[in-house]
């Protein structure tokens, strides 16, 4: 009677057994699958991301933004890569890494500096600063225009307060000459310089908010110099393409020519990358430090869009990036070696 009792339960229990291991394989296989399929719809975007950036094309903007930020998706590719491999999706990770490995070969070049060639003219000291709105502390870039003995200095987003602010700041006892064009907000520029300007209209139909001029620096030396700020293409897409092609070319025809301000666009857009084709480099690039971010608004990571584009018959001696406090835009400072005479 026991042996009969006892074999009933014996193959319950066995399929019990049965069905518990059949059922767990399933549920490991289940989620493999869905992260495999995040993993995949995670990693598009930076494949479509990267596709814009080898193509060299800007698009709406949405991508433009997203442009901009070019060296943080090839972390993020890594970063999926890697988890790509925890979980054995093999051609996932190969794709996650083989974009990783493209973003880097765009990017990395961008953090070591070229040999500059070895000129005997004059040093010009430039700072770019974007105020935003006039918020930025006056007596902040007063004191980098002290520290650096800068020779020219292009403002953006210089309001008339702002000027007032500046001017009891003392500026325009370091450097006397100036063409300014304020306006409310984002929509006024200048130049202040510590030697003579003469305006000139270098920027098209946006020369009020670009302002540009000759600079005397004595012993017949003169430079070009232009304040730069084409609208934010968050704003107007369209501006943002019109004012920046507006820009002056750099060729042995003119005097050396600078460009310095807030550009509203880093080395991943298209739109700038033709900029220097016009004659100019790029002071940070110079020295390998493309890669320090210069507008810091919080809300996204710190992404390089001030910039001081130089002849390229010029070497570059210095550059750094400088905290403003008061603006969202850090300033940049280049200081730029003129062929000699």
């Amino acid at each position: 009677m026991e042996t009969a009792a006892t074999m009933p339960m014996i193959g319950i229990l066995d399929v019990m057994v049965i069905e518990e291991r059949v059922v767990r394989p399933a549920r490991r296989g289940t989620g493999r699958k869905l992260a495999g399929g995040l993993l995949i719809a995670a990693i598009v975007p930076f494949a479509v991301l990267t596709a814009l950036r080898l193509v060299g094309y800007d698009g709406n903007t949405y991508t433009i933004a997203a442009l901009a930020l070019t060296p943080y998706a090839g972390i993020a590719t890594l970063v999926l890569g890697i988890l790509a491999l925890g979980f054995r999706r093999w051609w996932t990770a190969v794709v996650a890494l083989v974009l990783t490995c493209t973003i880097a070969s765009m990017v990395l070049p961008r953090a070591f500096a070229n040999e500059q060639k070895a000129l005997g003219g004059k040093h010009v000291r430039v700072l770019a600063s974007n105020l935003l709105g006039g918020q930025a502390d006056p007596a902040v870039i007063v004191g980098y225009v002290k520290e650096h003995q800068v020779d020219v200095l292009s403002l953006t987003e210089m309001t008339p307060e702002s000027i007032t602010g500046l001017e009891r700041a003392g500026l325009f006892d370091l450097l006397p000459y100036h063409v300014l064009h304020p306006a409310e907000w984002a929509y006024g520029s200048g130049l202040v310089s510590k030697y003579p300007l003469t305006p000139l209209k270098l920027s098209g139909d946006s020369d009020d908010k670009q302002p540009s001029a000759s600079v005397d620096l004595g012993e017949g030396v003169r430079i070009e110099v232009v304040a730069v700020h084409p609208s934010a293409p968050m704003w107007d897409r369209h501006a943002w393409v019109d004012e920046a092609k507006d820009l002056p070319y750099a060729d042995a025809e003119h005097d050396i020519r600078i460009l310095a301000g807030d550009f509203n666009a880093s080395f991943d857009h298209s739109l700038f990358r033709e900029l220097l084709t016009r004659g100019y480099v790029d002071a940070a690039d110079q020295l390998g430090k493309a890669l320090q971010g210069t507008w810091t608004n919080g809300m996204v990571p710190p992404v390089p869009i001030d910039h001081v584009l130089a002849d390229k018959r010029t070497a570059i001696a210095d550059f750094k990036v400088l905290e403003t406090p008061g603006s969202d835009h850090d300033a940049v400072y280049a200081e730029v070696v003129l062929p000699g005479k």
